[in-house]
């Protein structure tokens, strides 16, 4: 069974905390109440004015809509009540690339038909893959038409915006996000078979636009020069524009870097009267890490400069989940002969990731540079996303299971072993890894490491709610705290925060009642903020 189809069976019927835990206790109490209240605090809609705001880019709001869409007078009323200005694209999208991002001025909201859930803080849009464990956190929360109403939202942006959006501003328009669409559609339908609501029609629609959506990634230039894999790539050139407003500093930081660090890199720097500046070809790594989902983290090279160089071990494990839940689709609608296509894809794709990723000296999975045809010798906590998808065999799951040292610590599992300054490196645990590394290892029977980390995390999330009535977007998993030290990148830590508050329910719900009974012992009251 998919992994998705077997965590989300039961979802509508079950409770926030969980069939397996014990009732009443206060702490757990309260943080569910502020997740289940936090879903509305975090959901936009096309017609609320906050909606528009963007924290990152303070310049005139806008809201576009596509260049073949009729601004109705529901859409211009907003532009009224809001003060802002409704505007068309300047041309009709296909395909991710076709229009040039950097000429939409000034830059503003994609608009989307249904509401949706926000992260938190300063993310004021609808993201990527930060939708899918938002969408596991609403699920098992039993708000089963606001999850289905952000995968019209993917449905629409992929129509009309030509792919799933890193998020819906016009700045996206130039890269996607970790593709988890499958897994968000999966979930929905698995929710509404178990409320009774069982929709063919919509699977139908749903399997239609997750195979243009898995195109995306199957075709130049998304793939991994002649390994078969794919990689990430940014149809945009030169410096991020919201990078540029948010976080000024940044790229003259990475240029520092280099300056200093000469033999790091041969691509990244370049000279222009008498002055080191960034290359062209950094600024695609650059963009390329952004379409990751992991900015930044130095593993595909200081500051994710290399990153469009490299096959990498999630976007090929979740691609893999991709064509095996196309392959479950396809047989859910009587579509034998796409599902024995789709099932050979993804054992293709399979013999490649063991050739390229698989390292069986090291006993793990990492990233393949195919311009140097050698795989990185950075471990990453990413090497557990093949054990999540069922890539690897028996053997390979242990050995990776045994390599848990080189992540966990009191809080968690953090994504490397390195301290480079950077937020998705050492020492900060972030909640969607945290799931799929335990999932993984529940899927090859690996319980007792599962509810260790599960444990671990929770407690940490919990004992700071406790303490701040806050939940962050990521925590130090060696100081069991909030507190960050980033000092790569952005330096805030984000309060919210929509894929914590779901992976929270959801780790919860599969922890025996002997370790709920240990999170629940602290009974001190929570200052809720």
């Amino acid at each position: 069974m998919h992994v998705c189809s077997a965590i989300i069976l039961t979802m509508a019927a079950s409770t926030a905390l969980g069939q397996n835990s014990p009732s009443q206790k206060s702490g757990l109490d309260q943080i569910q109440t502020y997740i289940a209240s936090g879903w509305d605090s975090l959901t936009r809609s096309p017609e609320d004015c906050k909606t528009i705001v963007d924290p990152k880019v303070a310049e005139e709001a806008v809201v576009y809509v596509p260049a073949d869409f009729e601004i109705s007078g529901e859409l211009r009323g907003i532009g009224d009540r809001c003060h802002v200005r409704v505007e068309h694209l300047p041309s009709v999208i296909h395909r991710l690339g076709e229009i040039d991002a950097g000429k939409i001025s000034p830059a503003g909201l994609l608009y989307l038909k249904n509401r949706y859930v926000v992260p938190g803080g300063r993310f004021n849009e609808m993201y990527g893959w930060d939708s899918y464990f938002i969408i596991r956190g609403l699920l098992r929360d039993g708000r089963i038409d606001l999850a289905q109403g952000m995968v019209e939202n993917f449905f629409f942006e992929i129509e009309h915006y030509g792919a799933v959006l890193n998020a819906n501003r016009t700045y996206y328009l130039t890269r996607s996000q970790p593709p988890f669409l499958t897994s968000m559609i999966l979930a929905v339908n698995e929710a509404q078979k178990a409320a009774g609501r069982e929709d063919r029609a919509w699977l139908a629609r749903a399997y239609e636009y997750a195979v243009k959506d898995y195109g995306l990634w199957t075709r130049a230039p998304h793939l991994a020069g002649t390994t078969g894999l794919s990689r990430y790539y940014d149809f945009g050139d030169g410096p991020a524009p919201e990078s540029l407003k948010d976080e000024p500093e940044y790229y003259r930081k990475v240029e520092a870097f280099f300056v200093a660090h000469p033999d790091t890199g041969s691509n990244e720097l370049v000279s222009r009267n008498g002055k080191a500046l960034l290359s062209q070809d950094y600024y695609k790594g650059d963009r390329a890490m952004r379409e990751s989902g992991f900015d930044i983290s130095f593993r595909f090279g200081p500051y994710g400069a290399e990153t469009h160089h490299y096959a990498p071990v999630c976007l090929n494990s979740l691609l893999y989940k991709t064509q095996e839940d196309l392959a479950a689709m396809s047989e859910m609608l009587g579509r034998t002969r796409d599902a024995a296509t789709w099932r050979k894809q993804a054992a293709e794709r399979k013999a490649r990731m063991q050739k390229y990723l698989w390292d069986n000296e090291r006993g793990m999975y990492f990233d393949y540079d195919f311009e140097k045809g050698a795989r990185s010798p950075y471990e990453y906590l990413t090497t557990f996303y093949p054990v999540w998808v069922g890539v690897a065999s028996r053997e390979q799951a242990k050995s990776v299971t045994e390599h848990l040292a080189k992540f966990e610590h009191a809080g968690g599992l953090a994504m490397s072993a390195r301290e480079t300054g950077a937020q998705w490196d050492y020492p900060y645990a972030w909640a969607p890894t945290q799931l799929l590394a335990v999932e993984g290892l529940r899927k090859y029977g690996y319980n007792d490491e599962a509810n260790r980390i599960s444990y671990k995390f929770l407690s940490t999330v919990l004992e700071n709610f406790r303490r701040e009535g806050t939940i962050r977007e990521k925590y130090n998993a060696v100081t069991r705290s909030s507190e960050t030290q980033v000092t790569a990148g952005y330096v805030a830590n984000v309060v919210g925060f929509g894929w914590t508050n779901g992976v929270f329910l959801e780790l919860l719900r599969a922890l025996p009642a002997t370790f709920v009974d240990r999170l629940s012992k602290d009974r001190a009251p929570v200052p809720i903020h």
